[in-house]
């Protein structure tokens, strides 16, 4: 069984962060190695998460295009492009990246991109747990490149503007009729003095409310320093959060009594 997560949101709401600090918290709780993938074309996944840039399947995409038909006699297209893809994994502490890369240039890319399409899908099937930092706004979603999604959490701050665009998420979700299991808000950089005034908020856009991130002074100075968000110390009190939140997710797919992650 794979559970698939996709992080969306208006841009610099802090999805990347979320996204890193759930890689960190869900391998943790179960032990088991995340696929990490970066779909949005201004990748810094890699940074949060402590790695270095990998090489994305939208270079493979373009190295492909131009090697053209000269391919080694002994492997199929099929074949060519699974192993570039599978060499382009990260392999971090607990995961492996994936990252997307830049959208397709001119040209027809059709061919190569049912050929990915299948190869990625092939490779979330061999992770039980798949977290996906998605593109900023709402383009993926009438692209329709977001989909086939179990929980899709939707990130906003504590401003009218982030939360207008959760909520036109929401609602384009349900026009478009994208297959995504479940649909959480998710409210980050919370201020301890707004949180009562910003759950009231945030109740009213219609997508439920599964956790308010407090403002975390660490992150902010990770952030600055460089320094990877993987490696906040325990008592982080965003990633304290981001611990209740993973328990929050595993529990929505914890259907017998005993956990399906837990090793028999």
């Amino acid at each position: 069984m794979t559970l698939s997560i996709a992080v969306t949101g208006k841009g610099g709401v802090g999805k990347t962060t979320i996204s890193s600090l759930l890689v960190k918290a869900l391998h943790e709780k179960t032990n088991e190695l995340i696929l990490a993938v970066d779909a949005d074309p201004n990748a810094n996944f890699h940074e949060a998460l402590g790695v270095d840039t990998p090489k994305s399947v939208g270079d493979i995409r373009e190295d492909v295009l131009k090697i053209g038909e000269n391919l080694p006699p002994e492997q199929s297209r099929s074949e060519y492009l699974d192993g570039l893809i599978n060499s382009s994994i990260c392999e971090g502490e607990g995961f492996d990246l994936l990252s997307m890369g830049r959208p397709e240039g001119p040209g027809c890319y059709c061919y190569v991109n049912n050929l990915l399409r299948k190869i990625v899908d092939n490779l979330s099937e061999k992770y039980h747990l798949v977290v996906m930092d998605a593109e900023a706004g709402l383009e993926h979603f009438s692209r329709r490149t977001t989909k086939d999604v179990d929980i899709l959490l939707v990130v906003s701050d504590s401003s009218a503007r982030g939360l207008m665009t959760a909520q036109r998420i929401k609602n384009l979700i349900s026009e478009l009729n994208t297959n995504v299991g479940r649909i959480f808000l998710i409210v980050n950089r919370v201020k301890d003095s707004l949180a009562d005034k910003v759950s009231d908020e945030a109740s009213k856009v219609g997508i439920e409310v599964i956790a308010l991130i407090p403002e975390d002074d660490l992150v902010q100075q990770f952030d600055f320093e460089g320094k990877p968000l993987t490696s906040l110390p325990e008592d982080s009190v965003a990633y304290q959060n981001i611990k209740k939140l993973a328990d929050k997710i595993l529990a929505t797919v914890n259907t017998k009594s005993t956990k399906w992650w837990e090793k028999v």
